[in-house]
């Protein structure tokens, strides 16, 4: 894969070839680190509902996403009841998915657990990789052994491939192609 130059003259990743916010979500977030349980939950929770769809789908709704799961604080996440569970599948500004609202709640319930040892952050950043995957890789030898792991601890909807977005998402490795202005000197 290589860059493409967009109408601005700026060489990017393909899929942010175009203005809108799949640009601006490469231009200012992929693959740029954060920092806080929040920020390393939200993520998480956005790349297991990407599942089977499309980002600029997720990205559409993620302020909705945000409401509904309380700014992704896992405290109150983790005390949604069954009657929260209905409420989300009855909201249409989200992905209204059982599966992947019940795994976020575990998540956020194992999420809690995890502050018994490092906490979230830690743990993931314990499997960035020593060396960049290839541009058009959709798992890696660190996300397998992430998604193993995090299964392990609780975790649900956690795939290699999920653990992988989520990797590139963390900015875990430079997920950017070569020539694009993104990319890591290096």
């Amino acid at each position: 894969m290589e860059a493409v130059i967009g109408e601005d003259g700026v060489p990017r990743c393909g899929w942010a070839g175009g203005p809108g916010p799949m640009r601006d979500y490469h231009d200012d977030e992929w693959g740029r680190p954060v920092t806080g349980e929040s920020a390393y939950f939200e993520r998480m929770t956005l790349e297991a509902f990407q599942s089977g769809l499309s980002w600029a789908t997720i990205l559409a709704k993620r302020d909705a996403f945000r409401e509904v799961f309380a700014g992704f604080e896992a405290d109150v996440v983790a005390a949604y009841d069954d009657a929260d569970v209905e409420r989300l599948m009855n909201e249409p500004r989200i992905v209204r998915n059982r599966s992947k609202i019940l795994a976020t709640i575990q998540n956020a319930r194992a999420t809690l657990a995890q502050r018994e040892h490092d906490g979230l952050e830690e743990l993931i950043l314990g499997f960035a990789p020593s060396a960049p995957s290839a541009a058009d890789a959709t798992i890696s030898p660190e996300s397998v052994a992430l998604a193993k792991e995090l299964k392990r601890r609780g975790f649900a909807f956690v795939g290699p491939t999920t653990a992988f977005a989520l990797m590139q998402a963390l900015g875990l490795f430079d997920p950017h192609v070569p020539g694009c202005f993104r990319q890591a000197a290096p």
